[in-house]
């Protein structure tokens, strides 16, 4: 038996050399098959240096299992979600490990239908394998297959039907891909939406898939990466900037001041959008800032549903609801029609059709909301004791509060003020998210409070 640590709540993710290696992979691979009785599987990796030896490992550990390997060979998370479902294949993995430090890697699994694999749906079963390590002798049949170009023209099609051409307006876009595996994957969108006479033109920053990552670790949240797609915005007098991270599940925008846009304002946005084309429609968001959103699904008439943060739940509750759309404000916007899974694709697409048809600036469409809900953004804090540090925050504030919430952490609602303390899935660290109606001196006094409280050990 053999303890796997590099299994998260919706992911495998670790160090390389000490939680993962091609050994580990090839166990996983196999679990993985056995505990979804695969036939056929999708292949899809990101452009760090280990990942396409472990994309080895994983099809030689598929094909001993007699599976039929279709290698989408270097591809975005997302590409995978849409292949499973497009080749009718039993389950998917993506070999990322996304915006992670240089010396990590990881897997990202879907079931049939693109359905999320997590601790909660199975991921556990393939822990339980992976870890035993009893898989009897090679199958026969298993072969690996080149899939990448027709995957990538079926994908292509499936992204531009989220958007109307027509809508498009003479556009100058920023685009950082942060040397990740984005680059290709929208030279062959924007081909498409040249082909359809669409008035755009790209400036292409950091493009060129590189796993050295010579401009830094493709992580766009990150606020000292957000100044290079900034600057590159206020040059060149783009309308919008584009940052995606490294396996492009998630984009964030930068308006044309090159002002970064908090996630939480693209999820409202994109609500709005989706409910102007389908009144009535139900929203899905995270539980961390919440008022922008609900606010603006309420006023649109449609139903807003909370799910728990990270991409396994919020894809469940898509399902589970037939949401139209879900987002969080980490920048994941999970899609019904794109097999019920996220995108770092479609929303520039949808941002850019927006901005078309109101014929406005993106900061005039934000700043309005921006003013009436502000918020923190996501503090993070490093401390030595984090449920010391939460009880502290809780003796502080739980009595005089007028709502709570403990889906994700815990949340508390003081009426003109609000907010969300949780533990993170991935990293070992304390985040801090906090929300006003329409008040930033408030906002800002109470994050320095909260910071106190928190930091106080």
């Amino acid at each position: 038996m053999m303890r796997l640590n590099c299994f998260k709540a919706y992911d495998i993710r670790g160090r390389l050399g000490v939680d993962l290696d091609v050994d580990i992979a090839h166990r996983i691979s196999r679990a993985f098959s056995q505990a979804l009785a695969a036939e056929r599987v999708v292949l899809g990796r990101d452009i760090r240096a280990s990942s396409a030896e472990l994309a080895d490992a994983v099809a030689d550990a598929l094909i001993a299992e007699g599976c039929e390997v279709l290698d989408l060979g270097l591809a975005g998370t997302e590409e995978m979600y849409f292949a499973v479902t497009h080749f009718d294949a039993d389950g998917g993995i993506e070999v990322t490990a996304s915006h992670n430090p240089m010396d990590y890697n990881g897997m990202k699994m879907v079931q049939r239908g693109s359905a999320p694999l997590g601790s909660a749906s199975g991921l556990n079963h393939v822990q339980r394998l992976a870890e035993a390590g009893e898989f009897g002798p090679d199958k026969s049949g298993g072969r690996r297959l080149d899939v990448a170009d027709q995957a990538r023209v079926a994908y292509v099609a499936r992204v531009m039907a989220f958007v109307d051409t027509e809508a498009l307006r003479p556009m100058k876009i920023v685009v950082n891909s942060g040397n990740g595996a984005a680059g290709p994957t929208f030279d062959a969108i924007a081909a498409a939406l040249a082909s359809l006479g669409a008035p755009l033109e790209f400036i292409r920053l950091h493009h060129e898939p590189d796993g050295s990552f010579p401009n830094g670790i493709p992580n766009p949240l990150l606020p000292e990466n957000q100044p290079v797609t900034a600057k590159a915005v206020r040059e060149a007098g783009a309308d919008i900037g584009v940052a995606f991270d490294g396996d492009f599940d998630r984009c964030f925008f930068f308006d044309e001041q090159g002002k970064f846009i908090d996630g939480e304002y693209i999820v409202g946005l994109l609500a709005a959008a989706f409910l102007a084309k389908e009144p009535g429609a139900t929203i899905v968001h995270d539980p961390r800032v919440i008022w922008n959103t609900q606010d603006i699904v309420a006023k649109a008439g449609g139903t807003a549903i909370q799910a728990r943060t990270g991409h396994a739940f919020q894809k469940a509750a898509l399902r589970e609801h037939d949401a139209v759309y879900g987002g969080e404000m980490s920048a994941h916007h999970y899609f019904r029609d794109f097999v019920y899974c996220d995108s770092g694709m479609i929303p520039w697409l949808l941002v850019a059709e927006l901005m078309g048809r109101s014929g406005k600036p993106l900061s005039a469409l934000i700043d309005q909301r921006r003013a009436a809900f502000p918020s923190s953004g996501e503090i993070n804090f490093v401390v030595t004791d984090a449920d010391a540090a939460r009880d502290r925050v809780e003796r502080a504030f739980a009595k005089q509060a007028k709502g709570r919430d403990e889906m994700d952490g815990f949340s508390l609602d003081m009426g003109d003020w609000r907010f969300n303390l949780r533990a993170s899935n991935t990293e070992p660290l304390l985040r801090l998210n906090v929300e006003t109606r329409g008040d930033r001196d408030l906002l800002n006094r109470k994050v320095a409070e909260l910071r106190a409280l928190i930091e106080e050990g």
